[in-house]
């Protein structure tokens, strides 16, 4: 160590060194999304929440996906802010990124298209009809949010954009 440069050094993350905050994270496109996701998927778990949910079987599955995918979009908005992509980087991390937004986006999907189903347009007068068809807009938006993710991480696991050979070359001393 005594012979590497002072920036190799800071710029290195061992797995003894503590995790330092990215504050341009949130700022660029894959925080700016994950924020959105975030959002969105409180939005859609608190609506569903707000409702007689434990009366319909379908809304279940909702609550179950958007509540399963906000805590894990948490945890990997924290990995990237906190920078522990780079401590831990034998982990594959455009690749993991890529297949959690893509399994995301299928499951979302699915509850989208179970939670527009399961809004009876003939309920209008119970009280969480508007909870439940605002819950099935904003999984339809969290559903294109995490297809959007899944492009731009698929294109970052290709190194699509960017010159891959500097995309391969790291300093982990």
């Amino acid at each position: 160590m005594a012979g590497l440069p002072s920036a190799s050094r800071a710029r290195s993350a061992s797995p003894g060194s503590p995790a330092a905050l990215d504050g341009s994270f949130p700022l660029s496109p894959l925080g700016g999304l994950m924020g959105a996701q975030a959002v969105l998927g409180l939005l859609v778990w608190s609506l569903i929440a707000a409702t007689t949910y434990h009366l319909h079987a379908a809304y279940g599955w909702v609550m179950f996906v958007s509540l399963f995918f906000w805590i894990l979009t948490l945890l990997f908005f924290m990995v990237y802010l906190l920078q522990l992509h780079q401590k831990y980087y034998m982990i594959p991390w455009p690749l993991v990124l890529m297949i959690y937004n893509a399994v995301a986006t299928v499951l979302y999907i699915t509850a989208f298209v179970t939670c527009a189903a399961a809004v009876q347009p003939t309920s209008w007068r119970q009280w969480d009809y508007n909870r439940r068809a605002a819950a099935s807009f904003f999984a339809c938006v969290t559903m294109i949010t995490y297809g959007v993710s899944t492009f731009f991480s698929f294109r970052a696991w290709k190194g699509l954009g960017s010159n891959a050979a500097t995309n391969q070359v790291s300093d982990h001393a």
